[in-house]
């Protein structure tokens, strides 16, 4: 089988082509990170409005660059949610429109699901069943994962996401758009304890998260001195510090809980590379193994969507001409695919 897969949940535009046999053939993306630079942040109706003018170019240049034409395809896979409602609207009208142009099955695909699954376009794929540590912008969760389809949730966050703490604390120390990446790269230049932060919740038991007291943390310590090049550093380092810290704990002991020797980390805070060394460190000391996407498949893209609409479409799962999109769709209201 062969799949187009479309994403437009936030503010990456995105097209793929994945084949069973030949693996991924192609895979664009165009950022919307300038667009919003101005604005300190993502502005949904310009994200929408930009996905209008380039979705359809992507889809073009990744179907040449696979030498598809549509009578190759199976059906088309798109990002139906969770996600800006306007975004989605944009990728799923393309994808529904093309489907019944191309008299091809459509299927509406969950972005947390794309998010879990990313590792398996690697070459060595990570085992069923594991541990999956899913950290991006708007989610922090772990999962059970016994096959694709089959998800138990363990714990998530109770208020912000590790990633939107990761953007939050830039935004107090001054730092340029998109914050996340420009907190990592002053904090290589932090002195270490030079600024403790609290590690939420690793007090107590169980496998749930919160970060919001992190951020009120990093606003007090902006106040207490003057911010200075090297103070940045220092706080960056410390709120780095502190969030790869928890987010190791918990994973080890998720895998203490589950009995599992396997640990996905996926999702766009999975890049930093201070949270891959300390989960490697510690998921390693445990005589476990930690699976991640590559790089470019960590942050939003469609090659992902292709994965899991594909596997999806497999198990003979098909969507209607409907129009599919959810803000918010519980990863858990899935259905399993069939053993």
């Amino acid at each position: 089988m062969r799949v187009l897969a479309i994403e437009s949940s936030c503010d990456e535009s995105a097209a793929a082509v994945l084949d069973t046999t030949a693996g991924l053939m192609a895979h664009e993306l165009y950022s919307q990170v300038e667009l919003h630079r101005a604005y300190g942040g993502v502005v949904p109706e310009l994200a929408s409005r930009d996905h209008v003018r380039r979705l359809l170019p992507l889809v073009k240049a990744a179907l040449a660059r696979a030498g598809t034409r549509p009578a190759d395809l199976s059906g088309i896979a798109y990002t139906a949610g969770p996600g800006l409602i306007g975004a989605l609207l944009t990728g799923a009208s393309l994808a529904a429109s093309l489907a019944y142009a191309w008299t091809l099955p459509a299927i509406g695909v969950h972005h947390l699901e794309g998010h879990l699954l990313a590792p398996l376009l690697e070459k060595d794929p990570p085992p069923f069943p594991h541990v999956a540590l899913l950290v991006s912008g708007g989610h922090t969760q772990l999962i059970e994962v016994a096959a694709i389809g089959s998800y138990h949730l363990l714990g998530e966050t109770r208020d912000d996401a590790a990633g939107e703490a990761f953007d939050k604390s830039a935004k107090l120390l001054g730092l340029p758009y998109p914050g996340g990446p420009q907190l990592a790269d002053i904090a290589r230049h932090g002195t270490p304890g030079a600024c403790t932060l609290p590690r939420p919740m690793l007090d107590r038991p169980g496998l749930e998260f919160s970060f919001s007291g992190l951020k009120t943390a990093v606003l007090h310590a902006v106040r207490a001195a003057p911010l200075a090049e090297q103070r940045r550093a220092d706080i960056a380092r410390g709120v780095e510090e502190a969030i790869a810290d928890t987010l190791t704990a918990k994973a080890v002991r998720a895998l203490e809980y589950t009995g599992l020797d396997v640990l996905v980390v996926s999702g766009g805070v999975s890049a930093n590379r201070t949270l891959r060394e300390r989960l490697d460190a510690a998921v390693r000391a445990h005589g476990a193994r930690a699976y991640y996407p590559r790089l470019e498949f960590c942050t939003d893209n469609a090659a992902m969507i292709a994965v899991a609409g594909l596997a999806r479409l497999e198990a003979g799962q098909r969507g209607g001409l409907a129009i599919e999109a959810r803000a918010q769709w519980p990863l858990a209201s899935l259905p399993q695919l069939a053993a």
